[in-house]
């Protein structure tokens, strides 16, 4: 246990970017991929919460939950998920090195739409904004069912249409990398 600490402890402090070098496994990481979705999951319902209760609006509450999912998202995920897959405890299934080009999109729009989210939280420092709500019946495209859409695009779409962009793509991930378990 001790040696897996100082191994995630040595991950930490090299960064991700030489993780290629260092000799660690999958299941190496399985601990740590597991908590980076945690954290994802525990971010995610401070923000639903916002959405189901205006009132409980905080912008820096969701700009630190948006900064969360975005740390963990992108390339954290595709540096995560790029050895020994399936490993040991996961329930990462092994084409998710078969589809990298998809993986790591779907990782990369997490990010987008995090670090869209943050963006927005910075707009509206006070209370939550009719601009920042959903508006019925106005279609949008992006997201892993849509078109791709740019960063200045993601401006214009309101919050809480990021937010359920967030989550379709979480979904989109799951569904297709990841063990069902009855």
């Amino acid at each position: 246990m001790r040696l897996l600490q100082a191994r995630l402890f040595l991950l930490l402090v090299i960064g991700l970017g030489s993780l290629a070098d260092a000799s660690f496994s999958g299941s190496d990481l399985v601990p740590l991929r597991k908590q980076d979705m945690k954290d994802i999951s525990a971010a995610a319902k401070a923000i639903s919460d916002m959405f189901l209760d205006p009132t409980t609006y905080d912008a820096k509450a969701l700009s630190s939950a948006a900064q969360t999912i975005s740390a963990k998202s992108g390339q954290t995920i595709i540096e995560h998920f790029s050895f020994e897959i399936p490993a040991a405890g996961s329930d990462a299934k092994a084409n998710i090195l078969e589809d990298r080009n998809r993986f790591a999109r779907l990782a990369d729009d997490l990010k987008a739409y995090a670090d869209a989210l943050g963006a927005a939280a910075q707009k509206n420092p006070g209370e939550m904004t009719n601009d920042m709500r959903m508006k019925p019946g106005k279609p949008m495209s992006g997201g892993p069912f849509g078109t791709d859409v740019s960063a200045e695009m993601l401006g214009s779409i309101p919050a809480e249409h990021l937010f359920h962009l967030m989550l379709q793509t979480c979904k989109a991930c799951h569904a297709r990398f990841r063990e069902k378990h009855q």
